[in-house]
């Protein structure tokens, strides 16, 4: 099968050079930085360059690009991937991506899937890609209703190839309900936190935790500001949900409310024990 890779930055890197050292599919590429498309051609990431003239010669094509990037390489090109081809998205957030995708699909001949690979690291970029990033990850796909169910199996074997180690299927507005929490209020909190003044003087006095916490305030400002503007409405509920339960600890502080906190840190307690 010809799998066709549009962006080589970290996710899209990843999924060539996966799909090279895993299966026997052949991959097509295009990145608009000739330097790195370069790269991935000589470090034999891939078999040859994606452009108008090869994209009907893919079964599957993969948009790993920034949402509104992939939105119009989506539209731009949708008369010339395959007929009866699949088309899947990489990106952050779904409903601003799908909508449109969908409509170009239905207009083209194509089958379109929104997928989100839930696996990534602090750096960017093709240099830091590499085959074993999704080892065990979730694959989100948010196929549209209707959409071919045959189709729906193809991306989930080849995730599975890739090494995907769950498949989960969602609808555009559930995912991102849920990512807003899991992913996008983890990145403002850490982006938050980090800022506070005592953390320059933390060497020494710090361990797992602050490690923990300030990871992933190590991201890219550019690819984040956007994800984080396409999901306004269901990040700030989650921002402002924090920031009220946040207020109930400094308050029990505040009223010198030992009970209380007590109860606030065992609420938390079982909660993890919960969610896991």
């Amino acid at each position: 099968m010809h799998i066709g890779i549009v962006g080589l930055g970290l996710i899209g890197g990843s999924l060539a050079k996966a799909v090279k050292a895993k299966t026997a599919h052949t991959v097509l590429a295009f990145d608009k930085n000739e330097g790195v498309l370069s790269k991935a051609l000589s470090d034999e990431a891939v078999d040859a360059v994606l452009d108008e003239n090869t994209l009907s010669s893919c079964q599957i094509v993969l948009v790993a690009l920034y949402p509104q990037a992939a939105v119009d390489y989506i539209r731009t090109h949708q008369d010339h991937f395959a007929k009866g081809g699949i088309v899947v998205d990489c990106c952050g957030v779904k409903e601003v991506v799908c909508t449109p995708c969908a409509e170009a699909a239905a207009q083209a001949g194509f089958t379109f899937i929104g997928g989100h690979p839930m696996a990534g690291i602090e750096k960017a970029g093709f240099d830091h890609s590499f085959p074993t990033l999704f080892e065990g990850a979730s694959m989100v796909l948010t196929p549209e209703e209707g959409t071919d169910q045959k189709a729906v199996r193809t991306v989930s074997d080849l995730c599975g190839e890739l090494g995907f180690g769950r498949i989960q299927i969602s609808t555009p507005k559930e995912h991102d309900r849920m990512i807003a929490l899991t992913s996008q209020l983890a990145h403002v909190l850490s982006s938050a936190y980090v800022k506070s003044p005592a953390a320059l003087s933390h060497a020494g006095f710090s361990a797992g935790s602050f490690k923990d916490m300030t990871r992933v305030a190590w991201l890219n400002e550019n690819m984040w500001t956007e994800l984080f503007f396409d999901n306004k409405a269901a990040l700030l509920d989650e921002i402002d949900g924090l920031i009220d339960r946040l207020q109930a600890y400094s308050d029990a502080l505040r009223r010198n409310d030992k009970a209380w906190m007590h109860s606030l840190l065992k609420e938390g307690r079982e909660r993890k024990e919960i969610v896991g």
